[in-house]
């Protein structure tokens, strides 16, 4: 009889690291984040219970919940994981925002509204002798040159000397008065939006161009298989640039991305959340945990298929059926840098880099995304009576 109770007991095993409510929070962190990695749900999990488990302790306890991995292979997102943002009023360039009975302009040029926003930043100087150029016809100058595309001898007539135009852009460069511009008229913009001035989500990613054959620093990008330049944009949630680099193609986002994110948390210290792609996974992720405080998220797309995505068998309203494979159907809040990145390629100055020096690219990219505000802030305003 001893045997055979030793026996029994011996077939019973080690009892269950988790019990009762361990499981609940567990089945309740899954059901949260449905797309998370297994790594995220041990690190979170044990962060808040102490409990350490492994990937397979991890599947068998949620499959007490009855929660189960999907199977791979499926594209489409639930409309209840990834819902679509709301079709949001549209903004661009149009019939209202032409200049009208004002010789020499352009379809780019400023208009009245427009130029009332920004033009204390270049208006005169505080000393020195009175300028003879008219400053207003300069910026109209870099607005052409930027959104057609031309070389700096082949603007308009009309327009100052090229020669003056181009030192005007290259102090104002080098004085960041375009960074000054953006950084205001986000502000503005938020503001509108009502939202605080000051940010805290950030949403991070970069984009692979080509180069002209000017010359300057580039490199191979394996990833995209083009050789070229990277733009680095860390955004607000509305898309909204809060910091720029522009690098090497051959320089990996994982390497790049805490410095970056690292000086976007200097200039805005009310940064508490991070919103990343899959290139910025481990350690990348990590260090931005560690080092800056920031609670980086990785935000897959929902046909990301390296990445399983877990779903309740006890509550099946929980997804909604999967969307046809040609559906198209947005990341949450991350789409929005990748907006405007596609943005970015609108103006043909930007369809490539076409600059020698790393800073003048990044002007560029601040004068450009500083435009696009400058068209919306300016839009109920500009419309005739």
């Amino acid at each position: 009889m001893d045997g055979e109770g030793s026996k029994a007991k011996r077939r019973a095993g080690r009892p269950p690291k988790l019990t009762g409510e361990l499981v609940e929070e567990l089945a309740a962190l899954v059901r949260a984040h449905p797309r998370g990695s297994k790594s995220d749900y041990v690190r979170i999990f044990k962060a808040k219970t102490g409990v350490s488990l492994s990937p397979p302790s991890l599947d068998k306890y949620l499959a007490s919940a009855g929660i189960k991995r999907a199977p791979r292979g499926r594209r489409g997102a639930p409309a209840g994981e990834a819902d679509a943002p709301e079709r949001s009023k549209r903004y661009g360039y149009r019939e209202h925002h032409r200049l009208q009975g004002r010789p020499g302009d352009f379809a780019s040029s400023l208009t009245d509204a427009e130029w009332e926003l920004v033009k204390d930043l270049f208006g005169p100087r505080p000393t020195g002798r009175p300028r003879t150029i008219d400053i207003r016809r300069v910026v109209d100058a870099i607005c052409y040159v930027v959104r057609a595309g031309c070389a700096w001898r082949m603007l308009p007539p009309g327009f100052p000397a090229w020669e003056a135009i181009y030192g005007y852009f290259r102090r104002w460069s080098e004085l960041g008065l375009f960074e000054q511009m953006h950084d205001r008229l986000r502000a503005m913009w938020r503001q509108r939006e009502n939202l605080p001035p000051e940010p805290s989500t950030a949403v991070m990613d970069s984009q692979s161009v080509k180069t002209s054959p000017q010359g300057g620093p580039k490199g191979y990008d394996g990833a995209k298989k083009l050789k070229g330049r990277k733009r680095h944009l860390v955004t607000d949630a509305l898309g909204l640039v809060l910091v720029l680099a522009v690098h090497s193609a051959n320089i990996q986002d994982r390497d790049y991305g805490p410095l970056l994110m690292a000086k976007a948390l200097a200039k805005y210290p009310t940064l508490t959340t991070a919103l990343l792609d899959s290139g910025y996974a481990g350690t990348c992720a990590e260090r931005i945990r560690s080092e800056l405080g920031i609670a980086a998220e990785i935000v897959r797309p929902p046909s990301d298929n390296s990445v399983t995505r877990y779903e309740d068998s006890r509550q099946p309203s929980l997804f909604s059926p999967q969307q046809p494979a040609t559906t198209f159907v947005s990341i949450p809040v991350r789409w929005t840098v990748e907006r405007t990145h596609a943005w970015n390629d609108r103006p043909r100055r930007l369809a490539k880099d076409h600059d020698r020096i790393l800073p003048v690219s990044e002007s560029w990219l601040w004068f450009t995304e500083g435009r696009r505000l400058l068209r919306r802030l300016a839009h109920d305003s500009d419309i005739p009576a």
